[in-house]
């Protein structure tokens, strides 16, 4: 059986951002990026910036909370992005994340940290996820931990320069176009311009937690 940690499902519920890029808005309008050939509509990208911004407003911290956040639209999109890196690598990796882990996995989140509502108000404050955006980033940690442990990615200077090229052949692969407003995609840092974003430096520096055996 495994076990997670609230630290290691958290730590990683984070965006990423980068540096370079080309195309844009009058080659893919409506379009915030174009990863692997698959449009990120505008639209999307302001959904998920507004259900955070709602989230925000509706909490005892809402001042704190919006001003920490000044540039959420580009967190939201290198998060986006990134979560399509992940799918990739996942797939080139043979690794899955099934319903019910994603369920168990919250479940023990919560549990650690005093219940589904501190959980949330965690996430929000720490990085910028509303509560119908928590499923998708514990996916994404699940992924990350799976693909870490296939390829003993382990928390050492050789294992976290492995799990950092895994991640930066598959942006390159993907082709990642970002429309200029946003900025532009660092393959190399895995991120949007200069916007860095927590999880990426975990990513970079010490390889995300891998669930450990009981």
């Amino acid at each position: 059986m495994h076990r997670r940690t609230a630290l290691s499902v958290s730590a990683a519920l984070l965006a990423a951002a980068p540096l370079l890029s080309a195309c844009g808005s009058d080659a893919h309008p409506g379009a915030a990026a174009v990863v692997g050939g698959q449009r990120i509509e505008v639209s999307s990208l302001q959904a998920q910036v507004k259900d955070v911004r709602t989230a925000q407003q509706a909490s005892p911290q809402s001042a704190q909370l919006l001003q920490a956040t000044g540039d959420l639209s580009r967190e939201k999109l290198n998060g986006m992005i990134f979560d399509r890196i992940v799918d990739q690598v996942a797939k080139d990796h043979g690794v899955t994340a099934t319903r019910a882990e994603i369920q168990r996995t919250r479940a023990q989140a919560a549990a650690q940290t005093g219940g589904e509502e501190q959980l949330a108000a965690m996430l929000l404050q720490q990085q910028g996820i509303a509560p119908d955006q928590i499923d998708a980033a514990v996916r994404r940690q699940i992924l990350m931990n799976k693909v870490a442990e296939k390829i003993g990615a382990t928390n050492t200077p050789e294992g976290q320069k492995k799990l950092t090229e895994v991640f930066t052949a598959a942006s390159k692969k993907l082709a990642i176009d970002v429309n200029p407003r946003y900025g532009a995609w660092d393959n190399d840092k895995i991120q949007l311009g200069s916007y860095s974003a927590p999880w990426i430096k975990q990513l970079t520096q010490q390889p995300p937690a891998i669930e450990s055996g009981a």
